[in-house]
This record gives structure tokens, C-alpha cells and sequence, in this order.
């Protein structure tokens, strides 16, 4: 049984065919949440004490084979998210977040689906970090900060239309260094809630999606980036960082591209720190860095999210570790344009947002 579209009729299992000809069903949800803090840094011992609580609103549709990548993740559900969260504490105050989400089967039934779910967005900060006003906030010291959300989330069928949702999540919250301390809140929750459901999709019978004819090709991307970041709560400038990406890839699968690449950065707040705290001005270390990486990106259509992991190769000012890692979500326009929004860290730590265009070919 593929659908419970009302009452006691039993339709058949959709193939692949038939599916695709389906307007995708929407599920609408809402759910409690309860979390706790995690105490990773010093810094942010002291605001570790409370257990935040909170409620979203979402709503979902289900893919049902409109694009080849929805049969290539097993037919996932894609949503937007509405969270508000009471940390209860008048340091941290509440949040409102908006993401967008993939949730990805794990296990499919008529009547039980448990499946992975990540998501991003935006959340607002009433009570951030304020030098003179709020200064005890180490979590947060931005108004608007970024949200990432995973979650592995059971829902099982109490009629034909309604389910009952349990999760387990975590939650993070950072502004990605543009404002400082940026020490984040990391959140893992639990979730309980119902969803209601216009007819629910079962596991789908048929041939499977065909490959899509670049797998097994090469290609080559050119980007440039800029962002911009704080080098600490007592200097309120923000300073430029500029990069530029030459990478070859090859589509290894419909889901996977695998990339390697050299970059260059030009990092202005380091500068800024190095004059701070060099004994002579003459002769000053390069602060440009250069490094390579090795990538992948995880299909979904035309969205891909990106991890990188990259070793500097010059690095005259020693500021950071010898490695970076990044994580981002790009958008491939045109055959030949994408543009990107990624995070570069270093140990865990934000360094900056770049905001990315580039060419493929």
C-alpha cells in the first residue's frame, strides 16, 4: 500500500510512471521542542544553565519524481520551517528562525516513515551581544545570524491523514565571524508534534531514474568571493576578505562531484592585527595565504552542498592552523554560471562567509 488518501480504500503501489504524473502531496506540521545547551568553550560557561524550549511550524511537499534527483534520494520531502525558541534567560532572551529543508527517507511504509532532514535559514536575536549593554552574550553578537538544522525524525500513521512525529535534533546557530565573539549555540533537541498529511507516499515500484549523461566527465570551475568579518568585540570594523578558486571536478554518479583545487585569500583584518601587535612596522609577513583542497559536492539538481578540506601552501603570517575546512550550499544557474554561499572554518572555529560567483566548464 502505497497511499492512505481517506477512509478504508487500499490503492495500489505507484511505479516510478505514475508518480511522476501525482501532484506532490503537502504535509503540514507542528511540534514541541526541548533542548539543552552545549557548554563547548570557556566563554560561554556561564550561559549553559537554562533549558531552552520552543515550537515550530512547517510545511512540507513530497517529491514524487517531477525531477530525476527525487528518484536518486528515494522521492525525500522538501520543506519550510518557522521555529521560535524561549531560552529562558534574559541574557540570551528568545529567537525566530526561518529555514528550508531536505528530509531524506531512511525507511518508508505505508504507515511509518523515519528519514534524515537538513535544513538552513535565518534566525533573529533580539538580545545579542552589546559591548555595553549585553556584554555577558558570548553565544550571540548579531542580530541575524545563520541556522543550521539536522534532525532524524519517525513519523507513524495514527489515521489516514494524521501522524505522530518524534525527533531527535540539533540545532546550531552563528553569524560565521561577520561580528564577534561568535562563540554559537549548539542545541540538541527533542521533538514531539503531529503532522497531517493530504495522502501518504509509500515506497514506489518501477525502473530506476537513468544517469544523467555528464557522469564520468571532467570539468573545471573559476570563482572569485568576498566577505567580510570582525576581529574581535572591541574593534567594530569590519574588514574585506577577498578569494579566488580555480578547481577540476569530475561527476563521479548522478549524487556526487569530486573536486580538487588551489585558492588564494587576502584576509584585511589580519593585516589589521598584525600592525596591532608587531614590535617594528618594517618588514611585516605576508598576510596573503594560498593553499589547496580536496571537495565534494552532493547533488541535488542544480543545488549541491559543498565540503572542502584544505592545507595552506603559503602562509608567511601564521594566524591560523595549518588546514581550513569549508561548508556551503551552491546554485548552478546556467550550464555556465553558479554562485555560492559557503563557511570557512578553521578547527570548528568560523573564520568567515563567502559569497561566491563563478564560472563551470
Amino acid at each position: 500500500m502505497a497511499v492512505l488518501p481517506g477512509h478504508a480504500q487500499v490503492p495500489t503501489v505507484p511505479d516510478t510512471a505514475k508518480m511522476r504524473a501525482l501532484p506532490g502531496p503537502f504535509i503540514f506540521g507542528a511540534y514541541a521542542q526541548g533542548s539543552i545547551i552545549i557548554s563547548h568553550t570557556a566563554p560561554v560557561a556561564h550561559l549553559v544553565a537554562s533549558h531552552p524550549t520552543g515550537f515550530e511550524l512547517n510545511v512540507q511537499r513530497q517529491t514524487t519524481g517531477a525531477a530525476p534527483w527525487h528518484g536518486w534520494y528515494q522521492y525525500p520531502k522538501v520543506g519550510l520551517a518557522l521555529v521560535y525558541y524561549d531560552y529562558h534567560n534574559p541574557i540570551l532572551g528568545r529567537s525566530y528562525a526561518a529555514s528550508v529543508y531536505l528530509s531524506k527517507p531512511l525507511s518508508r511504509t505505508a504507515r511509518h516513515d523515519l528519514s534524515f532532514r537538513l535544513g538552513t535559514g535565518l534566525a533573529y536575536f533580539p538580545n545579542h551581544y552589546d559591548l555595553y549593554t549585553n556584554r555577558k552574550n558570548t553565544f550571540v553578537s548579531s542580530p541575524l545570524n545563520a541556522t543550521l538544522q539536522m534532525r532524524l525524525e519517525y513519523d507513524v500513521a495514527l489515521g489516514d491523514h494524521l501522524g505522530l512525529l518524534l525527533a531527535l535534533a540539533l540545532n546550531h546557530y552563528s553569524n560565521g565571524a561577520t561580528a564577534k565573539p561568535n562563540f554559537g549555540i549548539n542545541l540538541p533537541t527533542l521533538l514531539v508534534g503531529f503532522n497531517y498529511h493530504q495522502w501518504r507516499l509509500g515506497p514506489a515500484t518501477g525502473a530506476p531514474e537513468p544517469a544523467p549523461r555528464d557522469v564520468g566527465h571532467n570539468f573545471l570551475n573559476i570563482s572569485t568571493s568576498l566577505g567580510y568579518k570582525q576581529r574581535s568585540g572591541g574593534d567594530q570594523t569590519h574588514y574585506l576578505v577577498n578569494s579566488v578558486t580555480l578547481a577540476a571536478g569530475r561527476r563521479l554518479n548522478p549524487k556526487s562531484n569530486l573536486l580538487f583545487g588551489l585558492e588564494g585569500f587576502y584576509d584585511r583584518s589580519l593585516l589589521a592585527q598584525l600592525r596591532d601587535t608587531a614590535r617594528s612596522q618594517d618588514h611585516l609577513p605576508d598576510v596573503k595565504k594560498a593553499g589547496a583542497f580536496v571537495g565534494h559536492e552532493l547533488l541535488f539538481g542544480r543545488l549541491a552542498l559543498v565540503t572542502h578540506l584544505g592545507l595552506y601552501l603559503y602562509s608567511p603570517y601564521k594566524s591560523n592552523p595549518i588546514y581550513y575546512e569549508r561548508l556551503g550550499l551552491k546554485y548552478q544557474a546556467t550550464s555556465l554560471l553558479f554562485g555560492a554561499i559557503d563557511l570557512k572554518v578553521h578547527r570548528a572555529t568560523a573564520d568567515v562567509i563567502e559569497f561566491k560567483v563563478g564560472v563551470k566548464l
